[in-house]
This record gives structure tokens, C-alpha cells and sequence, in this order.
């Protein structure tokens, strides 16, 4: 007489429900009608000689069911940060005209516009020097400005030193705090009217565009006129 030995029988059979399971859906994916017909499968296979206790298929139902809570969490979750992705693009559009601050070295000059900033002087600081160059390297320009309140704010006019118009191109500028005989470099805050919003190319954050300093992320935003 023959016998069948229940693990392979057991194998083949999973092997079997797991290949139907597939053409139904996703090898990622395992839905309760195939969670059931593996587990009676392995009912109707177990070794008679060590069958399961109940409490390894509670297990297994525990198993599944997070899992399968899981997946639909990770559903709710995407979709909840899409919702706040539209949701965020909506509030940035208040923002569309608007003057903001943010930090910023170079700007994109356009020829007979000017620009604006602010530096935040430490204590100490009692005047600070405001260096543009052009894309060559050259000091186009040289302002220095008073550290009012720990805060110089500047405006460059578009003007070289020698008060002819400076031609568009970028630009970079550069803030030397003096302190005494001694001099540091400090941060710079550049203001820029927002003409659109748009969202990142990661689909984590806004970015505001503006002509001069390009698009700027929402976060970077230190103040809004």
C-alpha cells in the first residue's frame, strides 16, 4: 500500500493555490479568499501525527489581519497626503504677488530693476558692506549700511559704481559685517514677489517662483510683506 507523505502533499497543494492566487492578483498582493484557501489547504493536510494547535492559526488570522491593516493604512495614508498636498497648494496661492524673504546669494538681475535684502548683524557689528559681483568674478558694486537694531537692510538700484546700468545676468551678493578691525561674512535675506506656486519635483513640499531668486521651497520663507 502507498502512502502520501503530508508535507509534500501539503507543498504541492500551496504551491498550487498560490499559482491561482496570482492570476487573480499581484504577487504583492494576497487577498482573504487566498489567505483561506492556503489555510484549508493546510487543514486538510496537516500531519495527523502533529496537527496544529488552534492557537497557531489564531496566529496566523493575527498575521494576516495586520498585515492586511497595514495595507489599508498605508491606502488612507496616501491618500491623506494628497489631500494635504492640494491643500497646501491652495494656501501657498495666497502667497502669488506677495513679497517674501528668504536666503539667497545670487540673484537673476534683470537691467533697470532693483533689488532688496536685509542681514542680520550680530552684536557688535556696527556697519556692514555690501559686495556685488557679476558672473565673471568682477565687484560691480559696494554699499555700506548701517546695522540698525542688529538688522542692515539694503537696496541695490541696478547701478554699477561707476552709475551705468548694470546689464541682466546673474549676480552674486555678499554681506562683511565689521567689527572693529576685524570683518565676517554674514547671511543674507533677499526679497522676491511670488508669481506662481507649484510642488516640488518629490511631491514633499511647495516652491514658490519668483523672477529673481528662482523657485524658492516654502520652508526657506524667513518672512512675507
Amino acid at each position: 500500500m502507498s502512502t502520501t507523505d503530508p508535507i509534500t502533499q501539503y507543498a504541492a497543494q500551496t504551491q498550487a493555490a498560490m499559482a491561482a492566487a496570482q492570476t487573480k492578483k499581484s504577487a504583492n498582493s494576497l487577498g482573504i479568499d487566498e489567505f483561506l484557501t492556503l489555510m484549508t489547504a493546510q487543514l486538510k493536510n496537516q500531519d495527523p501525527l502533529k496537527p496544529l494547535e488552534g492557537t497557531e492559526f489564531i496566529a496566523q488570522l493575527a498575521q494576516f489581519g495586520s498585515v492586511s491593516g497595514i495595507q489599508q493604512m498605508q491606502k488612507s495614508m496616501e491618500t491623506l497626503a494628497a489631500s494635504l498636498r492640494s491643500t497646501q497648494v491652495l494656501n501657498g496661492a495666497a502667497l502669488v504677488g506677495r513679497e517674501v524673504f528668504a536666503p539667497a546669494n545670487v540673484i537673476d538681475h534683470t537691467e533697470g530693476t532693483t533689488a532688496s535684502g536685509e542681514v542680520s548683524a550680530p552684536a557688535g557689528v556696527s556697519s556692514v558692506e555690501i559686495r556685488i559681483t557679476d558672473a565673471a568674478g568682477q565687484v560691480v558694486r559696494q554699499m555700506s549700511v548701517p546695522a540698525s537694531g542688529g538688522v542692515a537692510q539694503f537696496t541695490w538700484d541696478g547701478q554699477r559704481d561707476n552709475n551705468t546700468a548694470a546689464a541682466s545676468g546673474e549676480y552674486a551678493i555678499e554681506a562683511i559685517g565689521r567689527i572693529g578691525t576685524t570683518s565676517e561674512s554674514l547671511p543674507i535675506l533677499m526679497s522676491a514677489r511670488v508669481s506662481s506656486v507649484s510642488i516640488d519635483a518629490s511631491g514633499a513640499g511647495l516652491m514658490l517662483n519668483t523672477a529673481t531668486l528662482g523657485s524658492v521651497p516654502m520652508t526657506y520663507v524667513r518672512r512675507v510683506m
